[in-house]
């Protein structure tokens, strides 16, 4: 067997930022916190904004759903960002085309939950009214008119806010003014997506409305119950904790839209039309279909900050899931979850970022550093094998398929690496119902390469 050679990574050209950690573990263990995650379809998602700063700026943990690696989604456009930028602007900038496919897609979440078109017109032709704060036209100058108020919405007014059950984490917030009792009792009474509890947060509401509320709306969401009949903490502590979560706060955009005026009000019609000129102009709004960005962990990933690292802690509805369990749950959600998990954590430990490797028919795909510094260097393939080299393969390679892989690997700039986890003859399936059994478990490495006939005669002509 030919001896490998090492070839040194491909490092990126544009590179904006620095090289932080590659763990998100503090090692005076001043700065140590453990992070949250919950188990939403068989997915496991932060949604601590903290917590996936923390995770994927130290160690590039995970990946945003919303964008292709770094969870960096944002709701305001670029371009009108840079074009209103005299402006000094602190808020969301979003074309008048994008906003109406928000309230297109409220409008479609309203009509689910059994509102009749009437009732969806008028709680968005509220919603979405003009506030009033004075904005800046683009060239700068101060306009008086339709505007935003930062302070919210009027407290007098009932918030509803629900999620959509969508694997992507889309969330629905919409605060209509003066509700009649039509579509509140429409709200209330069976719709699964809306929990009043959570959105009821006047402290001066007597105990019995929020109880007879919770007792008409427990809702499910996913994996996470929440129950008002049956909360262990009271309604009123649970109604200041989601008041103050950034889910159940209205979401403030600056809509640009355009207005006509005319140059020479004086002339005649046909003349004063020809003369009119579009103003651009930002108009404040709430947004009535806002969508949040979560990190979404590999299972991998998710078991190695819990097992390896001790900072993240992964809830199953409202109790956070052991070690053991994890390991048992995972392997049922991802039958070979063991064996990518051993090669993740050989890895890791090596120094490696590994990453999904889907996208080049691939186990993991491994980076120096991680994926802003370097490109890929290896795609691996793992496989649990016996002291023999032995055992059921999940993929069984044919020379076919291995010629394939490597040759769309190799146009990738990267390498083929099988790597083979060597269990015990003598080990138990008790003994690898527990990450301990990583212990006897031996690793060996194995790089493909293509040989080219020609390059090897042209070698040899040169010695």
């Amino acid at each position: 067997m030919a001896e490998a050679v090492f070839h040194p990574p491909r490092r990126k050209r544009r590179v904006f930022e620095s090289y932080d950690s590659p763990f998100p573990v503090d090692v005076g263990g001043k700065d140590f916190r453990i992070c949250q995650a919950e188990i939403i379809n068989n997915n496991v998602i932060v949604r601590n904004p903290e917590d996936i700063e923390r995770l994927y700026n130290k160690g590039y943990f995970g990946k945003g759903i919303l964008s292709r690696s770094r969870p960096a989604y944002s709701i305001s456009d670029p371009l009108l960002v840079t074009k209103w930028q005299g402006a000094n602007i602190n808020m969301p900038i979003i074309a008048s085309k994008k906003y109406q496919c928000h309230v297109q897609w409220a409008k479609s979440i309203l009509q689910q939950q059994g509102f009749d078109d009437c009732s969806v017109t008028k709680i968005l032709e509220n919603y979405t009214k003009p506030l009033e704060l004075p904005v800046l036209e683009e060239d700068g100058a101060e306009q008086t008119g339709n505007s935003c108020n930062r302070m919210g919405p009027n407290t007098e007014n009932t918030e509803i806010s629900g999620q959509s059950s969508t694997d992507t984490g889309n969330v629905v917030a919409l605060s209509p003014e003066n509700q009649n009792e039509g579509y509140k009792k429409a709200c209330l009474e069976g719709d699964p997506t809306f929990d009043p509890v959570a959105i009821c947060g006047s402290k001066e509401q007597e105990q019995s409305d929020l109880e007879e509320i919770a007792e008409a709306s427990c809702q499910k969401h996913g994996f996470h119950m929440r129950c008002g009949c049956k909360a262990k903490e009271s309604t009123e502590q649970r109604s200041c904790e989601m008041i103050k979560s950034k889910e159940c706060a209205p979401e403030y955009v600056l809509v640009q839209e355009e207005e006509e005026g005319s140059l020479c009000p004086g002339d005649d019609s046909a003349h004063a039309q020809e003369n009119l000129v579009k103003k651009e102009k930002l108009v404040c709004r709430r947004n009535p279909f806002r969508i949040f960005e979560y990190l979404q962990l590999s299972l991998e990933e998710a078991f190695f900050l819990v097992y390896a690292l001790g900072c993240l802690s992964i809830y199953y509805g409202e109790e956070p899931l052991t070690i053991l369990k994890l390991w048992e749950v995972f392997s049922e959600v991802k039958p070979n979850f063991k064996t990518t998990y051993m090669a993740y954590h050989y890895f890791r430990s090596k120094g490696w970022v590994p990453k999904v490797g889907l996208k080049y028919g691939t186990d993991l795909l491994l980076y120096r550093k991680g994926p802003p510094f370097y490109h890929a260097s290896y795609s691996v393939i793992a496989e649990l094998v016996d002291d023999n080299f032995e055992g059921s393969l999940r993929r069984p390679l044919s020379w076919k398929s291995l010629s394939g892989l490597n040759r769309t690997t190799v146009n990738a700039s990267k390498e083929l690496m099988l790597c083979y986890l060597i269990r015990p003859s003598d080990m138990t399936e008790k003994e690898m119902s527990t990450p301990e059994c990583m212990k006897r478990i031996k690793v060996q490495e194995l790089i493909v390469t293509r040989w080219v006939s020609s390059r090897e005669r042209s070698e040899q002509d040169e010695l």
